[in-house]
């Protein structure tokens, strides 16, 4: 993608969230745009990187492994983020590698990144994935089963910044955005990882505090 086209789209993208967050009476840098670039190689993420992107978000520890090292030497400001699921035995790898991690939905996997960020002295902020639709295919622990995980994250000392979701697909999200938002209030937590790049917007107006946004900005995937 050429850098005007890379330019334009982020820009196309924060025009979009100031117009969402004017709307919802919020100030646009509260909301931190996350750039979905898995599956994207080094040379489709370099020219948003030069438009002034500076926050990106992978699927996998592996693939980010292969193509982060080598972008952060030349831009070292870049935050990275695991919004994908994360197995226990990659743990390590993760706090290493990232700066937050969107995806915690078990008791094996507290235990697993607590080890991680003790030995590694280095605590990437955390976000509690709730399974907000209750589908079955999907990762995040349930809705009934997060006061039990956040009680036991805590006392792990992982830094738990707040929740993420991922509403029902070709579903009416609002609703969905709104009971993970009030969740959240009831647990005395700020942080809302929720919006993608077909409803980011609605994710705003209702206090979105991250949205994670891949094809508005890297184009549809092959």
């Amino acid at each position: 993608m050429p850098i005007e086209e890379a330019s334009q789209r982020l820009a196309d993208v924060r025009a979009r969230i100031a117009h969402a967050a004017k709307i919802a009476d919020r100030k646009a840098d509260a909301v931190t745009l996350i750039a979905i670039s898995k599956t994207h190689d080094a040379d489709a993420i370099q020219p948003l990187i030069d438009a002034g992107q500076r926050v990106f978000g992978e699927n996998r520890v592996q693939e980010a492994e292969g193509k982060w090292p080598k972008l952060r030497e030349t831009t070292p400001d870049v935050a990275l983020h695991l919004v994908g699921q994360l197995q226990s035995n990659k743990a390590e790898d993760a706090v290493a590698l990232f700066d937050a991690i969107h995806s915690v939905d078990r008791l094996s996997l507290v235990a697993a990144l607590a080890r991680a960020m003790d030995k590694a002295g280095r605590r990437p902020a955390c976000f509690i994935q709730v399974n907000i639709g209750g589908e079955a295919q999907k990762g995040g622990c349930s809705v009934a089963d997060l006061p039990s995980l956040l009680a036991e994250a805590r006392t792990a000392d992982l830094p738990v910044q707040g929740l993420m979701c991922v509403p029902p697909l070709e579903l009416e999200p609002a609703p969905y955005f709104a009971l993970l938002a009030k969740i959240a209030r009831d647990h005395g937590l700020d942080g809302l990882s929720m919006g993608m790049s077909g409803d980011f917007e609605t994710a705003v107006t209702i206090g979105a505090t991250h949205v994670r946004v891949g094809t508005a900005l890297f184009g549809a995937r092959a």
